[in-house]
């Protein structure tokens, strides 16, 4: 059975992550130790709050180096909701802060008509997703659940994986080589979610 390091740096839901991959039968490691996220052979980095925080948080436990050696080395990396934010670039949440820089692109805020509520909050269905080994088993057109009133967008298209529409698209999976980050939360997803779960133990 594969390691796996659940990334812990003070902001997320990190036990629901973890609970999932034990409904799979899977053990994870809850760590905010860089050596043990290192000798892990896959990394998760979920995120909830505000992305100025997170990514302090990541510099005050020293684990920006890590999860960038992580990202580079070809081992397994997936993002879930902030966790995917904090992959670009830059973010633009109150403010302007450097992300980790590992997925070329920018982060904001959602620009809606009025009759659509921030944050997107709730199911809401992929579309134009490609084929990559995360989305194995998973209809295309499959719902997950969302919270987030940023997005991401990155500066090259090779990148999406998935899109999803709230008055309009925006990207809801990225995707390259050994790296992956969904904007929902497939610990919250039910079924769709304990299958991409699936996918990514199976890497």
């Amino acid at each position: 059975m594969s390691s796996i390091a659940i990334v812990d740096y003070g902001m997320g839901n990190l036990r629901s992550v973890q609970k999932a991959l034990e409904r799979l039968g899977t053990k994870a490691l809850i760590t905010s130790d860089a050596q043990q996220i290192a000798e892990a052979e896959k990394v998760i980095l979920p995120g909830v709050g505000a992305f100025r925080d997170a990514i302090q948080a990541l510099h005050d436990h020293q684990l920006v180096e890590v999860i960038k050696d992580t990202a580079s080395g070809g081992k397994p990396f997936l993002g879930i909701c902030l966790g995917l934010q904090l992959l670009f670039d830059v973010s633009y949440e109150d403010g302007e802060f450097q992300g980790l820089g590992i997925v070329p692109g920018k982060v904001t805020r959602f620009e809606l008509p009025a009759e659509l509520k921030i944050p997107h909050m709730g199911w809401n269905q992929l579309h134009s997703a490609t084929d990559n080994p995360l989305l194995n088993n998973i209809r295309r057109d499959a719902w997950f659940y969302f919270v987030h009133s940023y997005y991401v967008q990155p500066d090259d298209d090779s990148w999406t994986a998935a899109t999803t529409d709230y008055g309009g698209e925006f990207v809801s999976i990225v995707a390259q080589d050994n790296v992956f980050a969904t904007q929902f939360h497939p610990e919250k997803s039910q079924s769709e979610g304990l299958q991409l779960l699936r996918n990514f133990v199976a890497l």
